[in-house]
């Protein structure tokens, strides 16, 4: 009866270990889904992203239960910046055939797009190669470009990043080079207009006297600061 009690044991313990090596997400295996890799990711990104911009709406932009939502984020992304790194230095740039089409982009980009300024510089290449090989659309490699001008204080090209400003408890849109010609550049890569894809994307209007005096202000302080450093 030992024996047989024992027999059972190690044969459930056998097939146990048998599903997880044909479950596993690590990347050694070579039969690696990562279709369903990055659905995790993708889940375990937003949802609580989502949830904290609707309590933001509903108790404000710095309040606690939005804050609870962000910390779950932040834990979530450092383990999904872990499987986009690895999978993008195992497999370089995948096919939309290994990655489920436009969604698994996404899914990578977000992460990228998300992590700091040094994760999208070192990717920034490969997502250009991305975009002449066919495998990437433009408007995710402009997001990641204005991000790395954004984040070192640079004018952005594109338009497509907002930051929250403290002082006015308000969100606009960082400043553009340019912004007379904005819409002809975005057109130039097959964006939409700068108006519709905030109204879309952020709910904002667009104000071009509005920018055009920003920028100006924006690039008036730079040269102060560069002739104070001199």
């Amino acid at each position: 009866m030992r024996f047989l009690l024992a027999f059972y044991v190690l044969l459930f313990m056998s097939c146990t270990n048998k599903t997880k090596t044909k479950t596993s997400t690590d990347l050694n295996n070579e039969n690696v889904n990562l279709i369903a890799v990055l659905d995790t990711i993708w889940r375990t990104e937003q949802e609580p992203i989502r949830l904290r911009d609707s309590l933001m709406d509903i108790y404000g932009v710095e309040s606690k239960e939005a804050q609870v939502q962000q910390d779950i984020y932040k834990k979530n992304h450092v383990i999904n910046e872990k499987k986009v790194i690895d999978i993008l230095d195992k497999y370089g740039w995948p096919t939309r055939e290994m990655i489920g089409g436009e969604q698994g982009n996404q899914t990578l980009c977000n992460v990228i797009q998300h992590s700091d300024n040094e994760i999208r510089i070192k990717y920034l290449p490969m997502m250009t190669q991305a975009v002449k090989d066919k495998k990437l659309e433009p408007r995710f490699l402009v997001r990641a470009a204005d991000r790395i001008a954004t984040e070192k204080g640079e004018l952005q090209i594109y338009g497509g990043q907002m930051k929250f400003y403290r002082e006015t408890k308000t969100f606009n849109v960082w400043p553009v080079y340019d912004p007379k010609n904005i819409d002809k550049r975005r057109a130039e890569i097959g964006l939409e207009p700068i108006a519709e894809f905030l109204r879309n994307r952020f709910d904002f209007e667009w104000n071009l006297e509005e920018q055009l005096q920003r920028t100006a202000e924006f690039v008036r302080k730079q040269q102060e600061n560069a002739d104070t450093n001199n």
